[in-house]
């Protein structure tokens, strides 16, 4: 552990957490829009489901941690929601199953400190002419269609309603974009750059517009070592310097 203390902001799923960090991901831009201010940290689990995240809630997330995260952004669903194998196997996780999965981690992520904040991410849906033409020497056949993608969304919108839970519609999201079929995915179901563009500006927005206290938007939260120093860059008046701790300008997007 290193200090100062800071907030801490944990993305917690399948594969579209664990490889938040890679090409250009959200992830990466939520550590960037945060630094100085809250750590965010990776909890992402390639080909996982509801199912085996309940199974291990209580090892990511034990109740007895005396630093209990800030925010908790939660993503399943994309696995949940494939067609079943003929085996019995895979991560098919069957519709009342699912929900009643989610029910369960949104409670006891809620009840880890009343300060914890929740936001729940719902299925993309996926270009499913890339999908079925992904074929794999490794693996069966994978049914994902966005009929199955949209019923598992919308039955996540309608738990997080009832559990008074934050929840971002990605399914709803990804299709205001013109051409997001070729420009969200780099494999019709993972996220590209402009994809995680799109998750991070719908997370802003919650938290922006969530009336949480303290405030968990970047802007709101406080920088550290945000002091002035002497130590700073001099300024062209040559008696002053700048204070950089707030500086934004190296970002492509300046995020609201």
């Amino acid at each position: 552990m290193v200090g100062p203390v800071r907030p801490q902001f944990v993305l917690f799923g399948s594969s579209i957490v664990q490889l938040s960090f890679c090409n250009a991901g959200w992830g990466a831009i939520l550590a960037d829009v945060y630094a100085r201010k809250a750590d965010i940290l990776l909890r992402g689990y390639h080909g996982w489901n509801s199912r085996r995240a309940l199974e291990a809630l209580d090892r990511v997330f034990p109740k007895d941690d005396p630093n209990p995260p800030s925010l908790i952004i939660t993503y399943f669903g994309g696995n949940d929601s494939m067609g079943p194998h003929p085996s019995g196997l895979g991560p098919h996780v069957p519709l009342p199953e699912f929900i009643d999965n989610m029910r369960k981690i949104a409670i006891h992520l809620k009840s880890l400190s009343d300060s914890t904040r929740l936001i729940f991410l719902t299925c993309p849906p996926v270009d499913e002419e890339r999908v079925n033409k992904n074929i794999s020497q490794y693996l069966s056949h994978l049914v994902r269609t966005n009929e199955l993608c949209q019923t598992y969304s919308e039955a996540c919108i309608k738990l997080c309603q009832e559990l008074d839970v934050k929840v971002v519609d990605l399914f709803t999201a990804f299709q205001r974009r013109d051409n997001w079929k070729i420009d969200c995915f780099t494999d019709g179901v993972h996220l590209s750059a402009e994809g995680s563009k799109i998750v991070v500006a719908e997370i802003l927005k919650v938290l922006k517009e969530a009336e949480w206290k303290p405030s968990l938007h970047w802007k709101s939260m406080p920088t550290e070592f945000s002091d002035d120093s002497p130590y700073d860059l001099v300024a062209t008046d040559g008696k002053t310097t700048l204070n950089p701790s707030e500086w934004t300008f190296h970002r492509a997007i300046q995020w609201d």
